[in-house]
């Protein structure tokens, strides 16, 4: 029986019981942030927490049995409050010009410095690399940016010029880049997607507009155990994503498109939405997110090879933070941030970034683009990133007083 037993597979543990692990690093994870005053992100901490819970480390959480699809809701409701905070005002005028410019310079420069580290390289791994380390986690960023009173200062205005490019820059690449259409068949099926997301977006609105009625019976049902506009923001969310698959596109894309049309939306009326959305996307399908991005991450192929780590976080500063650096000091766009450690602060903050890192392994590992261990230590430098860029920022800062 011994024999027999020995040779049946191990079963891992079930979703419930990740989950209840899941939950309870989810709710120390913050608790933790705060004692340490927010010297280590709550962000940072989860996805410590989801390498010791994963496979790699003390295996008492597992992606099956749903838990994985609970982790891609949580990556699009992640990006869907990304392009709801996404102000499209940012990304024109001659700032915005110059942000577009500052992050194509960046990508350029990370393509050239990983085809040089490695030029026997897939084309579409090279590129997948560059796209991972020229992000900005405008999400991860806001709170910091608020909690510090930037946000209606200068730099607080530069940060989100830089971070709403940094943002939709990278998602915008993986679907054109990252796909096994050439280029011209990749930028037709985008442009099938906007026109697709223009006419879901413009039902509700046209609705809102023209129907009294309707914009009525949403204010009656948006309470209780009805929640009709939340429900239908979620819907709509869910809708854009499987728009993103059925084009083939990644569905980061779907949910950031869904952001985009929210904001619209939620402008019409029903700002009470948002916190809703918040309650469920960063009280549950977020910390999720991370978490099981979290246990992916095999600490040992990044404790075998730490100059990899190290090189990642130094490109991410070479490739992200100094051409923004350059650009507020030599390419006037009339609003120029004139002091030198400004120009820092904003180059530390901009080279902050850590979700669209994981979205795009996440993408490059499915796809076979990427090894394992390679998204494990590129996922391992943005965590360090959001650790430590932010924290320099303010101590650049201190220094000035």
């Amino acid at each position: 029986m011994d024999t027999l037993a020995d040779g049946l597979p191990t079963a891992g543990p079930s979703a419930i019981v990740s989950l209840c692990w899941i939950g309870a690093v989810a709710v120390a994870a913050p608790i933790l942030s705060r004692l340490v005053r927010g010297a280590v992100p709550s962000v940072v901490l989860l996805l410590v927490f989801g390498v010791l819970l994963g496979p790699h480390s003390l295996g008492w959480a597992d992606t099956a049995g749903g838990v994985d699809l609970l982790s891609e809701l949580g990556l699009g409701m992640l990006f869907l409050l990304a392009g709801y905070e996404l102000d499209p005002r940012l990304l024109g005028g001659r700032s915005g010009r110059t942000a577009w410019f500052t992050w194509l310079t960046g990508l350029g420069i990370a393509l050239a410095l990983v085809t040089l580290a490695a030029s026997d390289a897939d084309f579409a791994a090279r590129i997948a690399v560059a796209i991972a380390l020229t992000s900005t986690a405008l999400g991860t960023l806001l709170p910091i940016v608020k909690q510090e009173g930037l946000l209606d200062k200068p730099l607080g205005r530069a940060v989100l010029a830089h971070g709403a490019v940094g943002e939709l820059g990278p998602v915008l690449a993986m679907s054109l880049l990252l796909t096994s259409r050439n280029l011209g068949g990749a930028i037709v099926v985008l442009a099938l997607f906007v026109v697709a997301t223009g006419l879901i977006g413009f039902l509700p609105r046209r609705l809102l507009d023209r129907s009294p009625g309707f914009g009525r019976m949403l204010d009656r049902a948006s309470g209780g155990t009805d929640q009709l506009p939340v429900r239908g923001v979620l819907l709509l969310l869910l809708i854009l994503m499987m728009v993103a698959e059925v084009f083939d596109l990644d569905v980061v894309l779907g949910a950031f498109a869904a952001g985009l049309i929210l904001r619209k939306l939620v402008a019409a009326g029903h700002p009470e939405v948002e916190t809703s959305l918040e309650a469920i996307g960063f009280g549950m399908l977020i910390p999720v997110f991370f978490v099981v991005s979290g246990m992916g991450i095999d600490v040992g192929a990044v404790a075998a090879n730490p100059l990899l780590w190290a090189l990642f976080v130094v490109t991410i500063l070479l490739a992200r933070g100094l051409p923004v650096l350059l650009s507020e000091r030599f390419i006037p766009h009339g609003a120029n941030l004139t002091s030198r450690r400004g120009r820092t602060e904003l180059a530390l903050y901009a080279a902050t970034g850590l979700p669209i890192i994981v979205a795009v392994t996440q993408v490059a590992t499915s796809s076979d683009l990427l090894r394992a261990d390679l998204a494990s230590t590129l996922v391992a430098a943005g965590a360090t990133t959001v650790l430590l860029f932010p924290f320099l920022a303010r101590l650049v800062r201190r220094s000035e007083h």
